[in-house]
């Protein structure tokens, strides 16, 4: 070896002499045993037949866990936006469009129970806005979305969604972890543990909260859960950098870059004793990616370059301050994705006092003016995002998903102005690498109240994200406490009918 400093620490160790007399005789037993086992066709790792459906773990040097791996099998998208929007949008009100709503408001809803999640139903409730026609697939959305109607040419509908859970911590979860309890590994944690990041000098999972704060489940929505820590989501915003970013004005930058020099030969000194500590080698990975973070992070938040025209389209001036600073996010978010960040995630709506349509999506009284409020922070710099991402060619590599966590109820909330919670059937869309275009999978029924063709759970929807992403839900694993983990539990599908 010409220059064995490339090497990781256990590399070096195997290669010194009392390492390798140390790990000869049971490498040679290991030889002789894949020998074997070749000669009996047991050795493939695809070899179903001998030994089923077995997880998939990814090869991870403890030294580098972002570094980037390859998928189970090949597909287009290399990279996930997804767009979380808490509270509970009205699929009535926007994307799933019932006449018989019209026909029968103000009357009681036949069939439906007396009594949901908040108590009396009320009459039925046509939709708030008017629904029209859109784009060349004739697709009809509500005039409370009119920017993103303007692509739905390009959007892939789930209509027929139904969750687990009507409380929104436990749809939060079950929407973003695959379970109702916390303390489970987030989609972004799963897909970054199993394919690492194209940019180690950026995180491999990145978190950008509403500019009013997390939701209502904070952290656990990008939590890595039992996963190694290296795999969760790293959050900040375009107004709320993280912590520590900038190095005092006291310490002059020699100072610095020579702090830094002397913990690396000092981290490293103490990995060649431990070589094998895959936490110890997990926390200096962490340490330097935070080093390196100082330098990148100012670089990707710094959107003083962009151009007046890409500001206009985003809507960063000229609304509500709340939409100029999410219309900001959306901006940091398509940067991240430029700069190779496998996994982005952009929330819409947070939960600092219950949410109850002012903060987030959950109206359960004036739903005219609450919806209406959050569409105008969300639609137009959503749509620029989108826009964006396709004008720059990156819609080939990348898969867009747009998300809430239930829908609301065809009827209005007891003798009130609002929508109760409804997890019988919701719609989330979506759109970009490997997903078929202007297309709607499912339906609910006249009413919108359940999902009346091709129900699709949770569990089938995340099957189908990471499937877009050339992972195999049922061979993704983590073992935990004598149970192979998954994000799919022991359920899902993949819904092969929305791939192109």
């Amino acid at each position: 070896m010409s220059n064995p400093e490339k090497l990781s620490p256990l590399g070096r160790r195997l290669l010194d002499r009392r390492g390798f007399l140390h790990t000869a005789g049971l490498s040679t037993s290991a030889m002789a045993l894949a020998s074997l086992l070749q000669q009996d066709g047991l050795l493939a790792s695809d070899n179903t037949a001998a030994f089923g459906n077995k997880p998939i773990r990814p090869v991870i040097d403890p030294s580098r866990p972002y570094a980037a791996r390859p998928p189970h099998f090949p597909m287009p998208a290399k990279q996930v936006l997804v767009i979380y929007l808490p509270g509970a949008v009205s699929h009535v009100d926007t994307f799933d469009y019932k006449p018989e709503l019209a026909k029968l408001h103000g009357q009681k809803p036949p069939g439906i129970p007396a009594v949901t999640f908040e108590g009396p139903t009320g009459n039925i409730a046509k939709p708030f806005w008017d629904f029209k026609p859109r784009g060349e697939s004739g697709k009809m959305v509500s005039d409370l979305l009119p920017h993103l109607a303007q692509h739905v040419d390009d959007f892939c509908f789930f209509h027929a969604l139904t969750t687990d859970t009507s409380a929104h911590p436990q749809g939060e979860n079950f929407m973003n972890t695959g379970f109702t309890m916390e303390g489970f590994p987030s989609f972004g944690a799963w897909v970054t543990y199993a394919l690492g990041t194209e940019n180690e000098e950026l995180p491999s999972f990145v978190a950008i909260n509403d500019p009013r704060g997390m939701a209502r489940s904070g952290k656990n929505n990008f939590g890595n859960g039992f996963l190694p820590a290296a795999f969760q989501g790293t959050d900040f915003s375009a107004t709320t950098p993280p912590n520590n970013l900038h190095r005092p004005e006291s310490l002059t930058r020699a100072a610095d870059r020579g702090t830094i020099d002397l913990l690396q030969r000092l981290n490293a000194r103490h990995l060649n004793k431990y070589p094998e500590d895959a936490d110890l080698a997990g926390r200096i990975a962490s340490y330097e990616l935070a080093g390196k973070m100082q330098t990148t992070v100012p670089d990707v938040m710094d959107i003083s370059g962009e151009t007046a025209a890409t500001l206009k389209a985003y809507g960063v001036e000229g609304g509500s301050k709340l939409r100029g600073e999410y219309a900001q996010n959306c901006i940091l978010a398509r940067r991240l994705l430029e700069k190779g960040v496998r996994v982005v995630q952009l929330f819409n709506g947070s939960d600092p006092s219950g949410g109850n349509g002012i903060t987030n999506w959950d109206s359960h009284s004036d739903i005219e003016k609450t919806h209406a409020m959050q569409a105008e922070i969300m639609d137009q710099p959503t749509a620029a995002l989108f826009a964006d991402l396709k004008q720059r060619g990156m819609l080939e590599n990348t898969l867009v998903v747009w998300a809430t966590e239930f829908g609301r109820m065809p009827f209005l909330q007891g003798n009130g102005t609002g929508r109760d919670h409804n997890p019988s059937a919701f719609t989330c869309f979506l759109a970009g690498a490997g997903v078929k275009k202007g297309f709607s999978y499912g339906e609910s029924d006249e009413f919108g109240f359940k999902a009346a063709i091709n129900l699709t759970t949770v569990y089938d929807f995340n099957a189908t994200l990471l499937h877009l992403m050339g992972l195999n839900h049922e061979r993704l694993t983590f073992y935990h406490n004598g149970i192979e983990r998954r994000l799919t539990n022991v359920h899902g599908h993949v819904v092969h009918d929305v791939l192109a």
